[in-house]
């Protein structure tokens, strides 16, 4: 099993598509899960809890509805592409490449904590844990440096502050890469 986290900022970068074409095309025969960024959709969720200064449980909501609707958009680019709501489903669909729209019940009774210092990356983890996946693999925008460690990435935003917390001890292999060179 491979997980496979696709920044939402990728759609904004121009190179989406491209992701998604050479995901398909190297990973047709394994058991992969594309994970969405929020992107655009959860940056909007930013700007309105700053505005209307609603609690971090509903902004933690909106952030995986915007998750949801990026989900919606990759299988809109590549219809050939599925996609499942809950681990369970996950585990039911064998050796194809899924999307994963997380299901809000099953990431609230998993007791993951309503805060912006939890993102899609850290989900991408904790999925990548509950299907006991041999690699998690980050595809972002922006250049990465190979030689900096993850906690160095988290200070430099690359990952959000939790994801060194939910890969401590990881069991998987961690990729992370720029689109470019993906």
């Amino acid at each position: 099993m491979l997980v496979i986290k696709l920044g939402g900022s990728l759609a904004e970068s121009g190179t989406l598509l491209q992701c998604l074409d050479k995901i398909e095309s190297r990973y047709q025969n394994t058991a992969t899960v594309i994970v969405p960024g929020g992107g655009s959709f959860a940056e909007q969720v930013r700007v309105a809890q700053k505005h209307w200064q609603f609690d971090d449980k509903t902004a933690h909501h909106m952030a995986i509805l915007a998750m949801q609707q990026m989900a919606l958009l990759f299988k809109g680019l590549n219809g050939r592409l599925v996609i499942a709501h809950k681990v369970a489903d996950i585990q039911n669909f064998g050796q194809r490449i899924i999307i994963w729209s997380p299901d809000i019940v099953e990431l609230d009774n998993a007791d993951i904590k309503a805060s912006w210092d939890i993102t899609s990356d850290s989900l991408a983890a904790w999925l990548a844990h509950k299907l006991t996946a041999k690699e998690l693999v980050l595809i972002k925008s922006v250049a990465i440096d190979t030689a900096l460690s993850l906690s160095e990435l988290a200070e430099l935003t690359i990952v959000d502050n939790a994801f060194c917390l939910f890969t401590q001890h990881a069991p998987f292999k961690i990729n992370i890469f720029n689109a470019h060179t993906f």
